[in-house]
């Protein structure tokens, strides 16, 4: 088993977040040196994962009333009063299958526990990504709703995940 340690993101990981982050559109939004900032300034946990000192995976998640645009936000920020919602989880692709989402998804549910009553996310379903959402099945992850995002470009599955039960 690979050993992953997850600390917060510092400063001197924006370049490299924002490039992996980037990498990975459309399965997660683009982002600009500034937008990274804002996004992070609102973040309730921001975390890297780390192997042998390199990094890993990003996550970004938010907890409920941050002034954060993104529609898939919004929708459960308009519905549930305490949750985790996770904005982007991002495996660099030289370490996945190496268990990186897995570590930041335990990072997230344990900092969630006793702040929030769900960890919520989206997977898009067009353009579909259907390796996101057998991870996120196989972890116990449910639908609660569906939207087209992105003036309709986009369509996503929204999804929770009860902490208590967890």
């Amino acid at each position: 088993m690979t050993d992953i340690r997850i600390r917060p993101l510092a400063p001197a990981d924006h370049a490299w977040a924002l490039k992996l982050n980037n990498s990975e559109v459309p399965h997660v939004s683009a982002l600009g040196a500034d937008s990274l900032a804002a996004l992070l300034g609102m973040a309730a946990v921001a975390a890297v994962a780390e192997i042998d000192g390199a990094a890993a995976g990003v996550l970004v998640a938010l907890a409920p009333g941050a002034a954060y645009g993104s529609e898939n936000y919004r929708w459960f920020d308009a519905r549930y009063p305490e949750f985790l919602y996770i904005d982007r989880v991002i495996a660099d692709p030289a370490y996945r299958g190496q268990g990186v989402a897995g570590a930041l998804y335990a990072h997230a549910i344990e900092f969630g526990r006793g702040r929030a009553d769900m960890l919520t996310c989206e997977v898009n379903e067009a353009p579909p990504n259907p390796g996101s959402m057998r991870f996120h099945e196989k972890l116990g992850f449910r639908p609660l709703g569906r939207q087209e995002t992105e003036g309709g470009a986009k369509s996503v599955v929204l999804l929770g995940l009860d902490l208590a039960a967890r």
